[in-house]
């Protein structure tokens, strides 16, 4: 039997989208699909960690949080009971790029998620009672999962190191003294200046018909104004100019380093071939990474971490090469070894059968995102608020399939330099040497 070429049209048939733009900048992506009475229901605001400032990090995800705390019209937590009952799911989430609340629920009761949408950007209860005990969840989810965790602090102080002038140089959750110095008032700024339908994407999957769909966000959000204000100017963070190091000191069973290195945004093609490098190199049992390292025991773990579309950020980001190093064995020896390993890919490339499995396992990946219509609506919401492209989501696969072993090797030779590199070491040290540099936070 013949193996035939790969057809990416065969395993991603294009998603039907309609598109309203309306008076007040609010844009509208219906995704009919009604071969089940269910829909997922996706508001996505342009405002996440890049759009603040120091001394109110963190802001961002805390706005997350409040718009769970109740409205004028809705005690706290009555916006997830409500559609809870209806047989709804309810979250949301928060990135450097944009904060995304969703509802996947039963096709009949769109109008009902619609309005409660509505009410909570209209009517939002912005007063002590609500903010205070969010703040004080904040500052805990902060030391749960950044300063207890075994690495949350070592990638802030990588990205602290890699970023000297763009926002992307603190974390989502924010400093732990912004959070606790922040005020009521910074969050009623917040609010006005970036919750409005000019920074608003509304994504329907599913059971809806696209004119109905129109009309019910024309009736709960058609009058709403937008503040008027001028977009914020982009911030450009210089190209490095030399490796960075950091040396830093925590309680820790296991020597451990984490390597940054510049790349690109979501809006670039070199996404493409860079996910298919980090693939190549630690994506499964089959990895050089995990062949070289893990499986002789020379280390705990080596991993090339990189954000795959639509999750990949706006602007440049980084490529994060970890390596925890095995009990006994130095680190500074494995890192030797890492960089060899990296260098034999410069000169050598990858070969075909490596990219014909990274590319298989991409494409994988991507056909059960696509069945699902809360994955449909997050990627063309996603890709329109990063990019200005929905469209981009039928040519996914396409442009996976479309890299070449040559494009691979261009682009490991241009971001994995050492001149491009961020090192962070964790040293781990005795809770007495801990708690003589201070405290953690």
């Amino acid at each position: 039997m013949t193996n035939r070429p790969f057809n990416p049209a065969a395993w991603q048939p294009e998603i039907e989208m309609v598109r309203f733009d309306f008076p007040n900048g609010l844009v509208l992506f219906v995704l009919p699909d009604r071969r089940l009475p269910i829909l997922s229901l996706q508001v996505h605001y342009k405002v996440g960690s890049r759009h603040e400032l120091p001394g109110i990090t963190g802001i961002s995800h805390l706005f997350e949080h409040m718009m769970f705390r109740g409205t004028e019209t809705l005690g706290p937590e009555e916006f997830s009971r409500i559609l809870q009952a209806k047989g709804g799911e309810i979250n949301a989430f928060t990135t450097k790029d944009h904060t995304s609340y969703f509802e996947n629920l039963p096709g009949e009761h769109l109008e009902l998620g619609l309005s409660l949408e509505a009410d909570r950007l209209k009517n939002l209860k912005l007063d002590d009672e609500t903010f205070q005990p969010e703040r004080q969840v904040v500052i805990s989810e902060r030391k749960l999962r950044s300063v207890d965790s075994p690495f949350g602090l070592v990638l802030e102080e990588l990205y602290t190191a890699a970023y000297t002038q763009h926002p992307y140089q603190w974390p989502v959750i924010g400093w732990n003294q912004d959070l606790q110095r922040m005020t009521l008032e910074d969050c009623r700024k917040y609010y006005r200046e970036h919750y409005h339908p000019g920074n608003l994407t509304i994504v329907i999957s599913g059971d809806a018909d696209p004119q109905a769909a129109r009309d019910l966000v024309e009736k709960y959000f058609g009058d709403i104004p937008p503040p008027g204000l001028p977009p914020a100017a982009p911030v450009l963070e210089p190209p490095q100019r030399g490796e960075r190091r950091v040396i830093f000191k925590k309680v820790s069973q296991l020597e451990s380093l984490f390597a940054g290195f510049h790349i690109v945004g979501l809006d670039h093609q070199d996404i493409y071939p860079l996910n298919l490098l980090s693939l190549i190199m630690s994506g499964g049992k089959s990895s050089r990474f995990y062949q070289e390292f893990v499986r002789p025991g020379k280390a705990v773990e080596v991993s090339v971490e990189i954000a795959p579309p639509p999750w990949a950020a706006q602007d440049p980001d980084l490529l994060v090469i970890a390596a925890i190093a095995a009990p006994g064995r130095p680190l500074a020896e494995l890192e030797k070894e890492v960089w060899a390993a990296v260098d034999r890919l410069l000169a050598d490339g990858v070969t075909p059968e490596e990219l014909a499995r990274a590319q298989k396992l991409m494409r994988a990946q991507g056909a059960r995102s696509l069945a699902h219509n809360f994955f449909r609506g997050l990627l063309v919401g996603l890709f329109h608020m990063k990019t200005g492209d929905a469209g981009r989501v039928n040519r996914l696969l396409a442009s996976f399939e479309a890299v070449t072993a040559d494009d691979i090797l261009r682009v490991a030779r241009q971001y994995l330099r050492e001149d491009n590199r961020t090192v962070v070491v964790l040293k781990p040290v005795s809770p007495e040497e801990s708690r003589a540099l201070g405290e953690l936070a």
